[in-house]
Parts: C-alpha cells; structure tokens; sequence
C-alpha cells in the first residue's frame, strides 16, 4: 500500500481492469498494457492526458469532484468505489491518525443477540474480525481455524473452499468489505499487519487485493456447508452501528420453510447453549 500515492495507486488499478470493448474502444492492435491507456481514460474523462499522467503519479493529488466524477464514470465504477474515489481526492496530506482503541461490543447490543436464539448474528469489528455473537451465530462458523476473523477464514483456513461452495464469489467480496472498512486509512496497523500477512500466505488474496475492489457489505444470499448440518442457504443484512463506528451486525435468515431452516434448526439443538453474545477470541487474545 503506497499511501503517498493512494489516488493514483487506485486509479492505475482500475485503469487495469476495464477492457477497450467494455468503453467501446477498438481492440486490434498491439495493446503493452493491461486493460486501458492513460491517453483512453483521459479522453473518455475529459481532461488532457498530461493532467492524469499528472494524477496516477501523484503529482496532482485533488481533482475536481467534477472531475473525479468524470473519472468514475470512465473506469465504470459502481457506487462504492465512486465514493471511495471522492474520499482520495479529498484526503488530506500529513493527517495524524487517532491512537487505536480497542474494540468493544456495547452491552445493549450483547442483549439483542441474546433476544434473537433462533437467527445467526454476528458483530463484526472494522477489519471483519468477530467481536461477539449469539449461540447460533457461533455455532455457524465454529470448528475452523480461524472462526473468529472471517478474511483470514476466507483466505488461509485449510477448509474454507469447503466451507463456503461458492468460494470465489465470497473471496472477492471479502477483499471488497475489506477495502470497503479501511477506507483512506490505509496506515492503521492493524490493516498493514492483516494485509501484509495475507499477501504472504495467500496468492489469491494478493492479486485481489491489488484489484481495488470497493465492495460495502450490504446483504446478499450466502451458502455454506456446515461440517454438522450440511448445506446451508443463507441470507443477511448487514447493519452499521452507529453508536460504535466501524461496526457491524450481521443477521442471517433462511428462508421459511426451506431445508436450510430446518438445517438452522437443528444447529441448534445440536450445539450447547453458552453465554449469549461472548465474543469468539482470536488466534491472537490466546
């Protein structure tokens, strides 16, 4: 992460990933780069090649919002990542971060996990790390090395590809949360320590990583394969905590009547009831 150049970094990625075709550009001929020119992205945005030569090599650092949208427009980025774009553009240099605080889960909120025995809830710290759950959201993803971090679940547990059958749909709209969570905050050391040890042990994280990906976690159906229960079809909603910036409360449902209740079901009865809302140590806490 080059937070020097955090703008221009964002913009070469996604300058990468679109396809002459996808702008209706020619595509014959000898092409030395992946996805689009400089020149092609300038002239779809409107602004001289020279000002965004100027821009992904940090020279000119806040353009326009104006322009900035014309930018967004031109790499066809959806909603999330425009307003990512916006936030670098605006971002101030030298900016001293706040000391880090540890994250906790407020007591009112441990209350309405324990009110809720029949549906899966998890709260999520910032970098998606589990910071408490109910009995039956624990259950769900117990059993795996990493239960209580859902990235490096993703991306370094042995099982996941198991764990979750449609593994690279979730594996690139982890990184995407993720992102998503770090915002321009790029130097938080917690984010530098996770990013740094996933881009080591994992080649798949890595690559989508250096994508950009800007994905909030919203809501969306979800499959996993559950080691007592079999497969589970799940969907969530997830909710921001306002009264604790960072987090979010995750609740997932299955459809009535379906298998996959019944399969919650017996989750359940299955596992033994424990204090509600207890939050699931990491590898680190020991």
């Amino acid at each position: 992460m080059n937070k020097e150049n955090a703008l221009g970094e964002f913009l070469r990625a996604r300058r990468e990933l679109v396809r002459p075709e996808d702008v209706d550009l020619p595509v014959g001929g000898l092409r030395r780069v992946a996805g689009l020119r400089r020149e092609e992205v300038a002239t779809l945005a409107g602004v001289s090649n020279d000002y965004y030569v100027r821009l992904e090599q940090g020279r000119e650092r806040h353009p326009s919002a104006q322009v900035v949208d014309a930018l967004a427009r031109a790499l066809g980025l959806e909603d999330d990542a425009a307003a990512h774009l916006h936030q670098l553009a605006r971002r101030a240099p030298g900016r001293r971060r706040p000391a880090a605080r540890r994250e906790r889960v407020s007591p009112n909120l441990l209350r309405m996990l324990d009110g809720w025995p029949r549906t899966p809830a998890v709260v999520l710290g910032r970098y998606l790390t589990v910071l408490a759950c109910n009995d039956l959201g624990r259950a769900l993803f117990d059993g795996h090395t990493y239960s209580g971090d859902l990235v490096r679940l993703v991306f370094l547990d042995p099982d996941a590809r198991d764990f979750y059958p449609d593994w690279e749909r979730v594996a690139v709209n982890t990184v995407g949360g993720l992102r998503a969570a770090a915002g321009i905050d790029v130097d938080d050391p917690q984010l530098i320590e996770t990013v740094g040890e996933l881009s080591v042990k994992s080649e798949a994280f890595r690559k989508l990583w250096a994508r950009h990906d800007i994905r909030q976690k919203t809501h969306e159906t979800k499959r996993f394969r559950h080691r007592l229960v079999g497969e589970l079809t799940l969907t969530y909603e997830a909710l921001t905590v306002n009264s604790a910036p960072g987090q979010q409360l995750i609740v997932y449902q299955a459809e009535p009547g379906s298998p996959s209740e019944q399969a919650l079901s017996l989750l359940g009865s299955l596992t033994a009831p424990e204090a509600a809302g207890r939050a699931i140590p990491s590898e680190k806490d020991g």
